[in-house]
């Protein structure tokens, strides 16, 4: 009887022990999720982004899931803690930052201000509308209402230049569906409206493809370049990983490759990125002046 008690505890223990280990074994192979807030459109955004979550997988040896995430929807996964990481633009960090405590890990440099952009506003050539002032009374389109250099900078030097969008423009819109940045700069060229607000990187790639001339159009305002895409961590993902994650994207180089559906592919190169780049929360304070003055989330009072 006692051996057959002692079998039995034993066997118990061993099972006890096999538990645990599957369960720490389980936990080591739960997908890590990036959230990617779509920039153009989808397919676009998977291109480019899919060989840094192949990189990250190989290097960190555990699965990455990929989570491809309209900007008006990031929050509510942010919120619901469906996303370990994110990388979105810099208005969605500041708020991650002040609801949801969220670490700021990398910016990304690409186009002529680094990490940093400038958001214009421009009009066509021979419009007759060459300066802020001239704005008044005529129509304008934004880029997203969630986009720091499409909408947010040129909200806010509007007013600080005393023009109320909301009263002393003749109408504004925004548009629908994908690619809104270039559907601004389009909106402008074609006549369908008289000024448009587009981040000056969109401008400058438009040009750089050979889709639009610089010389059609005025550039009237062009605010001082902020923060753009950040990489950001969430509050529940463990320090170690957030640390390990850090690391990597920082020392990428232009040599370094990814296995992306049986194609290598060099990951910056992909991404459109020369190097991602250690950042400070406090350089994000000038958008935080932006949205307070615009009274936009997460800062808004009613």
């Amino acid at each position: 009887m006692q051996r057959k008690k002692a079998i039995f505890f034993t066997l118990l223990f061993i099972c006890f022990i096999w538990s645990g280990c599957q369960k720490k074994e389980s936990a080591s192979e739960k997908p890590i999720k990036i959230g990617y807030m779509i920039c153009n459109s989808l397919p676009e955004s998977k291109s480019r982004f899919e060989p840094i979550s192949a990189y990250l997988q190989e290097k960190l040896e555990r699965p990455i899931e990929s989570i491809y995430i309209n900007t008006a929807n990031v929050e509510d996964a942010v919120q619901k803690k469906e996303v370990d990481f994110t990388h979105t633009n810099s208005i969605l960090y500041v708020i991650f930052k002040e609801k949801y405590n969220a670490a700021l890990i990398a910016g990304e440099v690409r186009g002529r201000y680094k990490n940093y952009d400038a958001g214009t506003i421009i009009s066509r050539k021979g419009s007759g509308i060459t300066k802020l002032s001239d704005i008044k009374g005529k129509s304008m389109i934004f880029g997203p209402a969630l986009a720091p250099l499409g909408y947010l900078s040129q909200y806010d030097l509007m007013l600080k230049n005393g023009i109320d969008p909301e009263e002393d423009l003749a109408f504004y819109n925004i548009p629908w569906g994908a690619y809104k940045h270039e559907k601004v700069i389009y909106g402008v060229l074609f006549g369908a409206f008289d000024v448009g607000a587009a981040p000056r990187i969109d401008v400058d790639h438009m040009v750089n493809e050979g889709k639009i001339n610089l010389d059609d159009f005025n550039i009237i305002s062009e605010n001082d370049p902020i923060p753009y895409c950040t990489f950001a961590a969430m509050a529940h993902v463990e320090p170690e990983l957030v640390t390990k994650v850090t690391d990597l994207l920082l020392n990428i180089t232009q040599e370094e490759t990814a296995l992306v559906d049986g194609e290598v592919l060099k990951v910056l190169q992909s991404v459109w990125v020369e190097r991602f780049v250690e950042v400070q929360d406090k350089e994000y304070d000038s958008i935080r002046k932006m949205l307070k003055n615009c009274n936009m989330s997460p800062y808004e009072e009613y």
